[in-house]
């Protein structure tokens, strides 16, 4: 092998081979290392935006919810959260109600999900009451007795909502009266304005106490939902079964990911497509040690001639050729590598592609390096240089000096 290593990097470094054979070398090494480099940059992508995505769900979403289908709401769930508490892996349990409203108020009107909380129980376990940006997350009735409501910082720029201004809810949910269904309708005080990060929930979500969300509804002291946030979120369905069991018959439980699952189902699928197609670079490149080695082949049939009449081995004479077949791929690789980890970590810490907030939920274009895929991308990368020197070295180990010395 150290014959075979002397003669491939002889090969590699002769300043007289042609110019040609020079330049679709160097060719090689950049086509390899763009393709790493690409792949790599394209997965760290990938795999920031779906992590960013996921963790800005999970700090404004529940990890768990304990439902009871077909029924008013879930009516002794003071209790029932205090026994769920107590279910291997949960971390904590809050009751919720939603609501689908009319907010107006300053002369404008959109419709809004009202999440009805417990104050103390939700600011321990969702994040968007943590990032307050304007007031404070205070839901306690003002002199004249209206609630509180906190709502996201898009909704209150787009409606031109400051702390301190009054706003009129309206619920389908209505009343009966002598004058027929009427809409229920309640003012409510702005108290705080929160920024979770997320746009959706910044743009449509709003944060209400459970009994002032009761009355706008026309519910009485129910809960439409109980969520849990576990210890490990990758054991969300190991937690539903538990909890669901625990909860007894007539309840049913989702999951983050069964909230999600289309989402992320995509950016799996989006994940997949990138590294085929993108792999076909490093394929392509591959084609380029092929050929180089072809070339270098037909460059050096003396050479090796000479080489085999002096007692090399055919064995030796095909390593020669794949080593340096490898030599070029691995350079590549370790140069894509290098520049793929590199420009990833540059563009994720300075934020260097800006998104539109409105159409991704994220304000920049987040990356997430992982060490694996850049062990999986480099043993595909040098495979197919491996593979893409089994040809020439072959042919190669089949010139019969005879005929390439008959003349000389």
């Amino acid at each position: 092998m150290r014959f075979a290593w002397l003669v491939a990097r002889r090969y590699l470094r002769s300043p007289y081979k042609p110019a040609v054979l020079r330049l679709v070398t160097v060719f090689s090494v950049v086509g390899i290392a763009a393709g790493v480099a690409t792949l790599v940059i394209a997965l760290a992508m990938n795999t920031g935006f779906r992590l960013t995505i996921q963790d800005r769900l999970l700090g404004v979403s529940a990890h768990v919810n304990l439902l009871r289908p077909g029924a008013e709401g879930i009516e002794n769930y003071r209790a029932l959260a205090e026994r769920l508490s107590h279910v291997d892996d949960v971390k904590s349990v809050a009751p919720a109600i939603y609501l689908t409203v009319l907010l107006s108020g300053t002369g404008r009107a959109r419709g809004v999900v009202i999440k009805g909380i417990d104050p103390k129980l939700e600011e321990r376990t969702d994040e968007a009451l943590r990032h307050i940006v304007a007031g404070a997350a205070d839901f306690t009735p003002d002199a004249d007795g209206f609630d509180s409501i906190v709502v996201g910082h898009l909704m209150a720029e787009e409606l031109g909502i400051h702390i301190g201004d009054y706003v009129t809810l309206t619920s389908p949910e209505g009343r009966l009266t002598p004058y027929g269904m009427v809409p229920r309708s309640r003012r409510f005080r702005v108290t705080g304005v929160f920024n979770s990060g997320f746009y959706d929930y910044d743009a449509n979500w709003a944060f209400a106490t459970l009994s002032a969300a009761q009355n706008l509804a026309g519910v009485g002291n129910v809960a439409s939902v109980l969520e849990f946030r576990i210890h490990d979120v990758n054991r969300a369905v190991e937690a539903a079964r538990a909890i669901g069991a625990a909860a007894g018959p007539g309840f049913t439980t989702t999951t983050w990911q069964d909230e999600n699952r289309a989402l992320f189902r995509a950016l799996h699928l989006e994940k997949l497509v990138t590294a085929l197609f993108i792999g076909l670079i490093t394929f392509v490149a591959g084609l380029n040690i092929l050929v180089v080695l072809a070339m270098t082949v037909t460059d050096r049939a003396k050479d090796i001639a000479v080489l085999m009449s002096l007692g090399a081995f055919r064995p030796q004479v095909r390593n020669i050729f794949m080593l340096q077949g490898l030599t070029v791929g691995v350079i590549g690789t370790i140069t894509g590598l290098i520049a793929g980890y590199t420009l990833s970590w540059a563009a994720g810490t300075y934020h260097l592609i800006p998104l539109d907030p409105q159409v991704y939920s994220v304000p920049y274009l987040p990356f997430h390096s992982s060490p694996l895929d850049g062990v999986w991308i480099a043993g595909v990368a040098i495979a197919i240089s491996v593979a893409a020197t089994l040809i020439p070295a072959r042919a190669a180990s089949r010139i019969l000096p005879v005929d390439i010395l008959r003349y000389e």
